[in-house]
């Protein structure tokens, strides 16, 4: 089943997709928006997934998909919380300015709480105030979680994933160490993320969904060009009911929270980047000098993941970067 929000009102309005992304059907006569569905899941759930199989059998009249009518399939959130799940892209950093890895980067994943009351749709543009913030990119999965409790088992926890996405998650790389030096945290750096047209349950994603990880590569291309293609489930250390467990080990995680996978990234170089600042930890590390410059106004970007047969499986991100 695939799931998306019309960009109506603050929390969007609730639509079934079809598989092939051509064609969805309204479902506010099961649940008005994607958060109350995820509040009701037990109940909700069923109705959905009947009313998928009847658009998917032309049992029910769709209507033409536009994505630059959708929102992000949650317009805001009770929590985003991001991870550090692969671990090789922290080692970039890390070895780019000579410093160690901490102790427990092995052990115990990272993780930082960010906005979440205003995300972007999937055309919406990346907006800038000022073209020197150096505005990057980071590609990345996410999950989206039903009622978590305190202490959930990773076992327990894959029983919370309803929904995975694509997300967008923007960096000013320019204010960012400066926002850092105060220890703690973030949130002018942060600006609003964009997320994918659509999410997607694992149950339809079906062998590309396995261990807790997508198994698919993803596609980020930067002006038309293909910067990266890396597989999200090679390399990355924390699946994500570790990253569920973890997050949840001092308190619940409530319906509607979206978890991120931070960059994807894998190990093997000629896959490319998933952002600008790993292509340029990557060039000082083997020239002493990293050359790729941020995003610059006018610039587009498009994040998108397809099966084996070509097919978008949850929709592309594409956006262009503005100043205001």
């Amino acid at each position: 089943m695939k799931l998306a929000s019309l960009n109506e009102g603050r929390d969007g309005r609730l639509i079934v997709v079809a598989t092939d992304l051509e064609t969805a059907v309204d479902a506010t006569g099961i649940a008005r928006t994607l958060q109350y569905a995820l509040e009701n899941w037990r109940e909700v759930e069923p109705r959905l997934e009947s009313l998928a199989k009847d658009l998917e059998a032309g049992k029910v009249d769709g209507f033409a998909l536009d994505v630059s009518s959708l929102a992000s399939p949650l317009p805001r959130s009770y929590q985003w919380l991001d991870a550090g799940a692969y671990i090789h892209h922290m080692e970039l950093a890390r070895q780019a300015r000579g410093a160690d890895m901490p102790p427990n980067a092995m052990t115990e994943p990272a993780m930082h709480q960010g906005a979440s009351d205003d995300f972007r749709g999937p055309t919406a543009d990346m907006e800038v105030i000022d073209a020197d913030h150096g505005l990057d990119l980071e590609a990345e999965v996410c999950v989206v979680l039903d009622d978590v409790p305190m202490g959930v088992s990773e076992k327990e926890a894959v029983k919370h994933i309803k929904l995975v996405m694509l997300v967008n998650d923007l960096t000013l790389r320019n204010i960012l160490p400066g926002e850092l030096a105060k220890g703690v945290g973030f949130i002018q750096s942060k600006v609003a993320n964009s997320f994918s047209p659509v999410a997607v349950t694992p149950m339809a994603l079906g062998k590309h969904w396995r261990d807790g990880k997508l198994r698919l590569p993803i596609e980020c291309y930067l002006n038309g060009v293909l910067m990266g293609n890396p597989d999200c489930g090679v390399d990355m250390t924390f699946d994500f009911p570790r990253l569920i467990s973890h997050a949840a080990r001092t308190r619940r995680l409530r319906a509607g929270t979206i978890l991120g996978s931070g960059t994807v990234s894998n190990r093997d170089h000629s896959k490319g980047s998933c952002c600008l600042a790993e292509k340029r930890m990557i060039e000082k590390i083997e020239t002493g000098e990293a050359t790729t410059p941020f995003l610059s106004v006018g610039d587009t970007v498009r994040i998108e993941v397809k099966d084996p047969d070509g097919q978008s499986v949850f929709g592309s991100i594409h956006q262009c970067v503005v100043q205001v």
